[in-house]
């Protein structure tokens, strides 16, 4: 029971129709003048929300893309100086964090974060960003969003093929957490939950998109989860799908959701309490059975064969994944680390 905790400061908003108090939570912070993110496909909710803000919407950026690259990020910290913009409001998924994170690590300006999926990384002080085509990540407390506002209502509107992969890459932090090398019984309590809950909420939603019900408990659990990822190390799966992600160009979720069952796997033997937490959690038998059962009915891709990655991708993707190796309770191995890939490739149970 020897451990350190540190809770990272935020403030959390959450409930249905808690948008609506973007702008006094922009005034608490001292915004006066927004530079507004979102993706294009976003760029219409993030407008709504802009106009309820009146003259506070300072400027409109649509341009966010997944694994923030460095010359989206110049591109909007162009768009800050050209209004003199003191704060950010992030209208979207972990794309559109991601880049209010990357203006805010550059400029020290305070950010709002109004999630529309369940990614979680609102809640961390971590940035991952690709220039060159490599992925790296960083902490900073300049990182950590100051407030997130949480409203299932707008979660709602995300199709299954992007709430079902959205849902198992936040279980994904959770796992982690539970065999982190400075986990503490505070997070540890915090994973198993998110799983739970998150375990419970996503096959509702791959029935019923509409349920805000069941929205609800999965934003529930993402947040749980996203502060598992901001408080402690991560591991060999986050290594993983980083490297898939940042060389290969793939979907950054769907990554997630396919390799949580092999990257469990990996760590079945090394991480036994993890494990069981994982099992009492999905009720499940087995702890990367249970994943695996899961991840089939909400993942999009159900193997890396069919995200259209090659062989010898596998082969490239192995290289550099042993490059700055994360700590991890198993050994990380080439050859380890290349049987995983090829039973994700396979899409075989681990």
């Amino acid at each position: 029971m020897d451990f350190v905790y540190n809770a990272n400061p935020s403030r959390v908003i959450f409930g249905a129709g808690a948008r609506a108090r973007v702008g006094e939570e922009l005034e608490r912070l001292g915004i006066k003048r927004a530079i507004v993110l979102s993706t294009p496909d976003q760029s219409q909710l993030a407008a709504e929300i802009a106009k309820t803000i009146g003259g506070r919407a300072g400027i409109m950026y649509p341009g966010a893309v997944m694994h923030t690259p460095t010359e989206v990020t110049e591109s909007a910290l162009q768009a800050v100086s050209s209004v003199r913009a003191d704060g950010c409001l992030a209208i979207g998924g972990g794309s559109t964090t991601g880049l209010s994170k990357a203006i805010a690590y550059r400029t020290d300006l305070p950010q709002l974060i109004v999630p529309t999926t369940f990614a979680g990384s609102e809640m961390t002080p971590i940035l991952g960003q690709t220039e060159m085509g490599r992925k790296t990540t960083l902490s900073s407390p300049k990182v950590l969003p100051e407030t997130v506002i949480y409203d299932p209502e707008l979660t709602v509107t995300m199709p299954k093929f992007i709430s079902g992969p959205s849902g198992l890459n936040a279980i994904a932090h959770s796992m982690e957490g539970l065999y982190a090398r400075d986990r503490n019984p505070i997070i540890s309590m915090m994973a198993e939950e998110s799983i739970r809950a998150l375990g419970v909420a996503l096959p509702k939603l791959m029935d019923d998109p509409s349920n805000l019900e069941a929205h609800g408990d999965a934003l529930y659990g993402a947040w749980f989860a996203g502060i598992c990822l901001g408080s402690v190390g991560m591991a060999i799966h986050h290594k993983i799908c980083h490297t898939l992600g940042g060389t290969l160009n793939l979907n950054h979720a769907d990554v997630h959701a396919l390799m949580l069952p092999y990257t469990a796997a990996y760590n079945r033997e090394a991480a036994p309490e993890a494990m069981a937490a994982i099992a009492r959690a999905l009720k499940a038998d087995d702890g990367p059975r249970g994943l695996y059962a899961l991840m089939k009915v909400c993942a999009s891709k159900r193997s890396l064969k069919e995200m259209g990655v090659s062989e010898a991708d596998l082969e490239k993707v192995a290289d550099i994944a042993m490059e700055n190796p994360y700590f991890n309770p198993r050994p990380v191995t080439r050859e380890g680390i290349r049987e995983m890939l090829q039973a994700a490739y396979e899409g075989r149970e681990p």
